[in-house]
């Protein structure tokens, strides 16, 4: 999470806290890794108010029962700008990160307003004349 524009947010802390529980703000989705590993991104506490970027996708999983059985239960959220969560997938059981990758990966890859800095390098910025490139670059300077 670097230069976007953040709100707080409750983010939840689901099943027992005694159990595992995590969140994470989801900026891809690796669809040739099981599990939750297929999630990349920054983890966030869960329980509290946490500052986050919006728009992004918050992916907050918790586990109910015992320790020798536990029952997995997994969110995906979207983060707006009015620091409010929309919930978009439910998801139970040992299959929770399969059930939910297609929706997460078409949430992160959502159309979104574009924010200065909020894209990594590209080739296409080769096509840009030299000019063009350092233009932008001093409308970016502060001061």
């Amino acid at each position: 999470m670097t230069d976007a524009i953040t709100v707080p947010i409750e983010v939840p802390l689901i099943g027992d806290g005694r159990l595992k529980n995590w969140a994470k703000v989801v900026s891809n989705v690796d669809a040739g890794l099981n599990g939750g590993w297929a999630f990349d991104g920054e983890f966030v506490a869960t329980g509290g108010i946490q500052d986050l970027p919006t728009p992004s996708v918050l992916l907050v999983y918790g586990e109910k029962g015992s320790r020798g059985n536990p029952r997995p239960e997994a969110r995906v959220y979207e983060v707006n700008a009015d620091a409010t969560l929309t919930l978009h997938a439910t998801a139970t059981g040992r299959a929770w990160a399969r059930t939910l990758r297609d929706s997460v990966a078409d949430l992160v890859a959502k159309d979104r307003p574009l924010r200065p800095g909020s894209r990594p390098w590209d080739p296409a910025l080769m096509g840009y004349a030299n000019a063009a490139l350092e233009e932008e670059l001093q409308r970016r300077r502060p001061g």
